[in-house]
């Protein structure tokens, strides 16, 4: 019997844990080892902190206070390092899910506003109070393109994981008498080495992470980054003026039309296996036409109507393939040839091997039928092969 999968935590969460634990220690002048936080849908989670530690004016255990280097103070504002101030951290845990992030630790802190001190170039208020600030530090980005949740100019703090912070810094007040000005931090050591792995570029986003999350919980292998990555890459190029866009299943498929087509980088959506919510999404951000690249396998599935092209909702069993063939009208010849195949690979092979260029287009066709169908757009198929290159395009 499989095991179950095991959900986690947002790193939205991760921070509001974390934000909560600092101002707690900065008001009370003690360190907890856990803290309790909650969610959107009101739940309530319990934390347990990495680390958390106190600096009290100018002592810093002589040296520098060991905040510092998460503080990310803006030229002219060192000296308020000697204000008291308070970091805590949450070790981010994304379950059984492949997140990126999974392991990172999520890192807050939190120090007494000066009179009169607004936010400043990475920095925002936190609710329409006015009395907290929040500031992105050190390995979380900025967004510098429009289309995303957030404005250009602000830190890549998502509008979920802002209200999750919020509600912790609320509570973390209310059990004290901490009722000032603050200014909330939150930093990722490792984020702009992380950030290399993700679309944050493309997005707009730079410096660092995105901190992201609408419910506060990962689901294992969901869908819900996949989706919020797609609908944000859309946003971005017609928010950039483009009337056009390219799905493409995997990083190969996309290099290959961008070689193929005049097209700038923004254009791409990386869509993954989520073809038919892709290509619904276009229709919905109002594109005028879709550019899908894919190697034969996700071709084929698209072809035969297969909206979910992950091996998990179902492996392409090579004889369903062939059935698919015949289907089309391809000759008893040559589906007698393919008897036996164990792959979609396999069968492209065989294909060209005996020089049915034409039935490989009729396969892109059917997929291209079948996008335009779902989408209400016009489509252009692209068959990429496994060295990276544009092998066919109806």
């Amino acid at each position: 019997m499989a095991r179950r999968l095991r959900s986690g935590y947002t790193t939205g969460a991760c921070a509001a844990a974390a934000a909560k634990a600092a101002v707690l220690a900065l008001a009370t002048g003690e360190c907890a080892e856990r803290v309790e936080i909650p969610f959107p849908d009101a739940s309530r989670v319990v934390f347990d902190l990495c680390r958390c530690s106190l600096v009290n004016g100018e002592d810093g255990g002589g040296g520098a206070p060991p905040v510092a280097a998460h503080w990310s103070p803006l030229p002219g504002e060192r000296d308020r390092v000697r204000a008291p101030l308070a970091l805590a951290s949450v070790v981010k845990d994304a379950g059984d899910d492949p997140d990126v992030t999974n392991g990172a630790e999520i890192v807050a802190t939190a120090r007494r506003l000066a009179a009169g001190e607004v936010p400043d170039a990475r920095s925002v208020f936190l609710g329409e109070d006015e009395k907290t600030i929040l500031r992105a530090g050190a390995g979380v980005g900025m967004v510098t393109k429009p289309g995303l949740a957030v404005a250009v100019g602000e830190p890549a703090i998502n509008p979920v994981p802002r209200r999750m912070i919020a509600a912790a810094v609320a509570e973390a007040r209310a059990a004290t008498a901490e009722s000032g000005g603050l200014l909330i931090i939150v930093s990722v050591p490792a984020g702009e080495e992380l950030a290399a792995k993700t679309l944050n570029r493309r997005l707009g986003i730079v410096g660092g992470l995105s901190i992201l999350g609408t419910t506060g919980i990962v689901r294992p292998v969901s869908a819900e980054a996949w989706i919020a990555t797609i609908d944000a890459s859309m946003s971005v190029a017609r928010e950039a003026g483009l009337s056009e866009v390219v799905l493409a299943t995997g990083r190969t498929s996309e290099r290959a039309v961008q070689e193929f087509l005049p097209l700038p980088e923004d254009a791409c959506a990386m869509m993954g296996d989520y073809l038919e919510f892709s290509l619904k999404a276009a229709a919905r951000h109002g594109f005028a036409r879709i550019h899908l690249a894919a190697m034969w396998a996700k071709v084929v599935k698209a072809a035969m109507g297969i909206p979910q092209t992950h091996v998990r909702h179902g492996a392409l069993e090579a004889e369903e393939a062939v059935r698919f063939l015949t289907d089309l009208g391809v000759e008893g010849g040559v589906t007698k040839n393919l008897a036996g195949v164990n792959t979609a690979r396999e069968i492209y092979e065989r294909l060209t091997a005996l020089g049915r260029a034409d039935i490989i287009a009729a396969v892109c066709q059917a997929a291209r039928r079948y996008a335009e169908t779902t989408s209400g757009l016009p489509v252009t198929v692209y068959l990429v092969d496994a060295h990276g290159k544009v092998v066919a395009h109806v």
